[in-house]
This record gives C-alpha cells, sequence and structure tokens, in this order.
C-alpha cells in the first residue's frame, strides 16, 4: 500500500505511522505544503494521510497553499482513495464535505478521555474504538458531522472527535500517532498555548503520561491494518 501524507509544518510529521508502514514495507512519500511542494497525482498513492497543523481551515489568506490542497482533498474523494485525516486533516474533511469548521469552546490539550459516540454501535469502525481511552490532543478547532457521516467518539470537552464516511474516509481530532519526539516538538513549537484552562495540561503533566503513548500507537496500528484491509 503506498502511502502518501499533507504535512503543514516541519515538526507535525507521521509519527507511528511511520514506524507502522516501515514494518509492514510501505512506501511513503509526502507534499511539505508549507515548503511548496506540488501535490501528486491520484494515482501515485492508495491512502492518503492529511496531518495537523496548528493554521485553521480558513487561514486562507495566511496559507495560501489551504485552497489547492481543498480541491485536491476533493478529487481524492471523488476518486474514493482511502484517507485518514488527522486534527487540522481531519478538519479540512469536514470543511470539503460541506461541514463547518469554528473554534471550539475550550481548547483541548494533553491527555484526555475520548468515548465512543452513542450512535456508533455496529458501525463498521466501532470495534477499533473501546468505550472510553485516553488519547493525545492539541487543537482549538471543532467541526459539524459531514451530511452521511457516522459519529464514532467524543470527549467531553469536544463532542465530535472522530467520524467516518463511506467507503474509507476516517477524520480523528486526536493523535493516535504522536510519539514522545513529535509531543516534544509541539510544546517546543506550540508551547504558548499551555495556558490555564479547564482541559489544557500543563508539559510536565503531558510528559508524565508517557505509558499512554504505547496503548495510542497500537490502537494506530490497528487503525491502519484496517484501512489496508478495505
Amino acid at each position: 500500500m503506498r502511502i502518501h501524507y499533507l504535512q503543514h509544518v516541519p515538526f507535525e510529521g507521521l509519527g507511528h505511522i511511520d514506524t507502522w508502514a516501515r514494518q509492514h514495507g510501505h512506501p511513503i512519500s509526502a507534499t511539505a505544503l508549507f515548503g511548496g511542494q506540488p501535490l501528486p497525482p491520484l494515482p501515485a498513492f492508495d491512502l492518503l494521510v492529511v496531518m495537523g497543523g496548528p493554521m485553521g481551515v480558513y487561514d486562507t489568506d495566511a496559507h495560501p497553499w489551504l485552497i489547492h490542497e481543498k480541491r485536491f482533498l476533493e478529487q481524492a474523494l471523488a476518486a474514493q482513495k482511502k484517507i485518514l485525516g488527522i486534527c487540522l486533516g481531519a478538519q479540512l474533511l469536514a470543511d470539503v464535505l460541506g461541514a463547518k469548521v469554528y473554534r471550539n469552546r475550550h481548547k483541548e490539550i494533553g491527555w484526555h478521555v475520548v468515548s465512543r459516540a452513542a450512535g456508533a454501535q455496529g458501525a463498521p469502525w466501532t470495534a477499533l474504538f473501546p468505550e472510553s481511552f485516553f488519547a493525545f490532543h492539541w487543537h482549538g478547532d471543532t467541526f459539524d458531522l459531514p451530511t452521511g457521516a457516522v459519529h464514532l467518539a467524543r470527549s467531553e470537552a469536544c463532542p465530535h472527535q472522530a467520524f467516518f464516511c463511506p467507503p474509507g474516509l476516517l477524520g480523528l481530532q486526536f493523535h493516535l500517532e504522536s510519539t514522545a519526539e513529535s509531543i516534544d516538538q509541539l510544546i517546543a513549537n506550540c508551547g504558548q498555548e499551555l495556558v490555564p484552562g479547564p482541559y489544557i495540561q500543563n508539559p510536565v503533566d503531558i510528559r508524565g503520561q508517557g505509558e499512554r503513548i504505547g496503548p495510542s500507537n497500537e490502537r494506530m496500528g490497528a487503525i491502519l491494518n484496517h484501512l489496508q484491509a478495505l
């Protein structure tokens, strides 16, 4: 399975997705949108991974490449490509699918509990999401569910944490791919956001929960296994 990912900032890469891909022998390619790299032809990949970033889907004046990225996502959706969107990536997919993306009431940063959505029982992805689990978060925006999407997960701070659209699109607001190194990169580059708040943890508390990384990465691997089998 050929994996291509869209990267919005230098410090948000594939994390554990890279490890999983190499373990399974899947070739990886990338577009560094922040560096002005061209988007690939659709036949060049089997799975598209859309990564996170500190910008919003609406920040097209500051980041005009977002306009081209959204058009590319529309084309990938029309071609029924497998797509995994993470954080900003999920927001971009929701936006392209016609849903509203906007500031959430609270920023959600750190390790917080995600719960299975009430209507998710029996959905194709349900088995991959337990009733509740800890996941790493770093986001201030949220989205409405796109029309026809299956709501998979929620959290106390953010009702829409994960959604699925057939045949092979999955949007995750949280970061199951995070590693200790990628979390350190976020703290180093976005640490100004770590101000007191009901759902914002400080760097010591974030780093002190490193035992949650392994189970999160295992869940990411299970999701990738499922995508691979579609």
